[in-house]
């Protein structure tokens, strides 16, 4: 098939030291669920790709991982030396699973649906980034684990832990990072080296956080920090946190998850229980920046998968089905044919999507073809967890040839290099 290029969004990970095949943070080095990386199958074997190494007893978690300088990163509740239960960072080698360190960083909140911490580290310049369930925000050591600072989300920023915990991955951009304390400071962005405030936002609504993570944007030459909170999808100035414009069409009351879409001056957002998904334009209206919607969806649908833009077209879950969406009009171009591809979440690399479903059992190769629906392969994950809390939630990642499905306490890894 032809080779196609990825649209990508201009989230940009400051990330020299991280190769161009890692995943060194929540949804690939752009943050738009795309990997760069070539040479990879595209048919798998009957049976699926051959999988290289199980790792265990990482604690219970929705964790995504993230892959970097050949150490792979992610969170987990798990009991410590002492007995106790913590929120902690774990680090594994990349090469065979074995487990380099983990270290404790909050107390884990009152398990409900959501066991265990949500949100992926962020890898960059030899430190881990991460976010507890309560909203410890730690920088560590990424070579021993070590805690070189920590902020506390409710206790300095005023904010209020969401239903389900804190499920952000935060975005370090050049020196700062930012993060989504919710209510009175919406969004903060802090000195990456020490963890002081630069600046506070407060959005109009005083907006809780809810579970997406911020995305970097640049708006006729501004750039802009974009992040999908309770109320809608709300943008503040780069340099300052000033507010400057708001979508609230896909957002509902109960949990937005899927993290915005930015390309060409427009922004995507959807989500799920009963809402849908839109396409505002940003441009300035009497002298500022305004979204105005230019199309309104409802069985644009997505829970917690998010979606991924290659050429144009969007691929993702559509109101519980794996679908081709047209970016600029909405449509659905195609759906995935029954008892093929639900609801789930999915990744994007060498001309493929990766997509996991919800049920955990099937993980699918699908052509990113805008004509129609083609798979190149599917499998049955292996030591798959069951009972209460064992939704597949992690989505799949792809670094350096190789396929991560996290599983709970568990990480598979999967060769998927020709």
């Amino acid at each position: 098939m032809t080779l196609r290029v990825p649209l990508l969004a201009c989230a940009v990970l400051t990330a020299a030291s991280a190769s161009a095949a890692d995943w060194p943070q929540f949804r690939g080095p752009k943050r738009d669920g795309v990997s760069t990386e070539t040479g990879l199958l595209t048919e798998w074997p009957k049976d699926g790709p051959k999988q290289v190494w199980r790792a265990t007893n990482l604690g219970l978690g929705y964790s995504t991982p993230a892959v970097a300088n050949g150490v792979v990163y992610g969170l987990g509740t798990r009991e410590t030396e002492d007995g106790k239960k913590k929120d902690g960072v774990w680090a594994l080698k990349e090469a065979d699973g074995a487990e380099l360190w983990f270290t404790p960083i909050d107390d884990p909140r009152n398990i409900n649906q959501n066991n265990g911490p949500s949100g992926t580290p962020t890898v960059v310049g030899g430190k881990v980034y991460a976010v507890s369930s309560k909203g410890k925000l730690a920088r560590l050591d990424a070579k021993t684990g070590k805690i070189e600072w920590q902020v506390d989300f409710v206790k300095d920023f005023s904010g209020s832990v969401p239903s389900w915990g804190y499920t952000e991955s935060p975005l370090i951009d050049g020196d700062h990072v930012i993060c989504t304390p919710g209510r009175k400071n919406t969004l903060v962005a802090l000195e990456k080296e020490t963890g002081k405030v630069v600046w506070k936002a407060e959005v109009p609504k005083g907006d809780g956080a809810h579970y997406s993570s911020p995305i970097a944007v640049e708006v006729g030459g501004q750039k802009q920090y974009v992040q999908f909170v309770g109320g809608g999808i709300v943008s503040v100035g780069a340099s300052d946190g000033a507010f400057l414009w708001r979508y609230d069409g896909p957002a509902n009351g109960t949990a937005n998850c899927s993290t915005p879409i930015f390309h060409d001056g427009h922004v995507f957002g959807a989500s799920s229980y009963g809402k849908g998904g839109g396409l505002a334009k940003i441009e300035k209206a009497g002298g500022k920046l305004a979204a105005t919607e230019v199309y309104f969806e409802k069985r644009l649908q997505n829970h917690h998968g998010g979606l991924v833009l290659v050429d144009g077209f969007m691929y993702g879950e559509a109101s519980g089905k794996l679908a081709c969406i047209n970016f600029k009009t909405g449509e659905i171009v195609w759906s995935a044919p029954g008892g093929s591809a639900g609801k789930g979440s999915v990744t994007y690399a060498d001309g493929h999507l990766y997509h996991r479903n919800e049920g955990g059992k099937l993980v699918l190769l699908v052509e990113a073809n805008p004509k129609k629906y083609v798979e190149k392969g599917r499998f049955e994950q292996p030591d798959r967890s069951t009972g209460r809390n064992s939704e597949a939630w992690a989505h799949p990642v792809v670094a350096n040839g190789k396929l991560y499905l996290r599983d709970q306490d568990k990480l598979l890894c999967f060769n998927v290099k020709k």
